[in-house]
């Protein structure tokens, strides 16, 4: 039997929204996510919330009531909102607890390439020429993937115009006009191989996740959506990860591998058994290169399966159905909620106008972030 479920989902729209704090948004999506369940904030047990750049979570229970509950926060950089919910899963699991809720929120500043240049000159040419830290290290990996693969840029820009007209359906994501390819192709030169709008930025936004036994699901909700495994794990040595000093001679397997292995592990199934995946895609190089190191294919597979298209809405393997972080930007602390938030939806069925057909019934979540830390999730109705 299954030990935990999701009873109640909320989330604020992801973007940009002038005069509203991060934990202003978190507190929107945890009030949706309550209403959801049909519970009230007093019902909650525990919270555990997390947040890079937006505030301490725990003081948002200024705004939401003070009733005294465990609140506690958590920060673990791109997989903070899968922390936050393997804490909540767990929680549950150890059975201190019957009912709680894990919070994702965050408002990071304006300028995803606009870091200051080199000895705090604050020359906004320096992101912007593709300097970044973080977009050379994406270029330099995908770039290689690509060589070692034969993976064309063509690609990179099939993936990134999927996002945009899965986000176009999606009245909760920041980019919701569609791209062709060579729009998105002839944009600015980042990173090669990556152009700007192969990259997400980073934005706004509130996600809320409330949790129960699963012997009392049907209490908050007549479709509760089963948490059957949730897993964070790190690097090991020889992965190639953007805060590394040197790459290894030895060409190890990032932390991602690990997670998807235990995840599936935990959930007695294989790649084979998901209908539908969101997969962290920070730019397009990281959604290839994640749909082989989560098991949904072989290193080199990609390039057929999406001129096939076989990775859109309504092809053999959707992934990222809500436009992922390319439409929807990543509001660090919110991202890993949001890909469950639309899992969620899938699984009831309520994901209207971007809803998988064939009546899926299980959906997994991945996320991806510096030094090497990678969350997975599987859910089954």
């Amino acid at each position: 039997m299954t030990d935990v479920a999701i009873v109640g989902i909320g989330m604020h729209p992801f973007g940009r929204h002038e005069g509203v704090s991060g934990m202003d948004q978190g507190a929107v999506a945890v009030r949706a996510a309550c209403a959801d369940a049909g519970v009230e904030w007093g019902d909650m047990q525990f919270a555990f919330g997390g947040s890079r750049a937006a505030g301490d979570p725990d003081r948002m229970v200024a705004q939401l009531g003070l009733t005294g509950l465990q609140f506690i926060n958590v920060v673990n950089g791109c997989a903070t909102g899968g922390s936050a919910l393997i804490s909540a899963y767990n929680t549950i699991l150890s059975g201190a607890f019957d009912l709680g809720i894990a919070i994702g929120f965050d408002k990071h500043a304006r300028g995803a390439f606009t870091p200051a240049g080199p000895g705090g000159s604050g020359r906004n040419w320096y992101g912007g020429s593709g300097l970044a830290l973080t977009t050379q290290f994406f270029g330099m990996k995908i770039n290689r993937y690509m060589d070692e693969h034969n993976i064309s840029q063509r690609t990179l820009a099939r993936v990134a115009a999927k996002a945009f007209r899965n986000g176009s359906l999606n009245p909760m994501a920041w980019r919701r006009k569609p791209l062709t390819e060579e729009e998105i192709l002839q944009s600015q030169m980042l990173s090669y191989p990556l152009t700007q709008f192969m990259f997400c930025n980073p934005g706004e936004g509130g996600v809320a996740l409330v949790l129960s036994r699963a012997d009392k699901a049907h209490k908050y909700t007549s479709k509760p959506i089963f948490l059957k495994s949730s897993v964070v794990r790190s690097r090991r040595f020889g992965s190639f990860e953007v805060t590394a000093p040197s790459l290894s001679l030895e060409h190890g397997p990032g932390p991602t591998v690990d997670a998807s292995r235990t995840a599936f592990e935990q959930a007695g199934i294989g790649p084979e058994d998901v209908d539908l995946s969101q997969l962290q895609d920070t730019e397009s190089g990281a959604e290839i290169m994640h749909m082989a190191e989560n098991g949904f294919c072989q290193d080199g597979e990609q390039e057929r399966m999406l001129k096939k298209g076989e990775t859109e809405i309504g092809g053999r393997f959707p992934v990222n159905t809500d436009g992922g972080c390319l439409a929807n930007g990543e509001p660090i602390g919110a991202s890993g909620l949001r890909q469950v938030y639309e899992n969620v939806l899938q699984l009831r069925g309520d994901a209207g106008p971007r809803q998988v057909p064939g009546d899926p019934k299980v959906a997994y979540t991945h996320v991806y972030g510096a030094p090497g830390i990678s969350g997975v999730t599987i859910l089954a109705r």
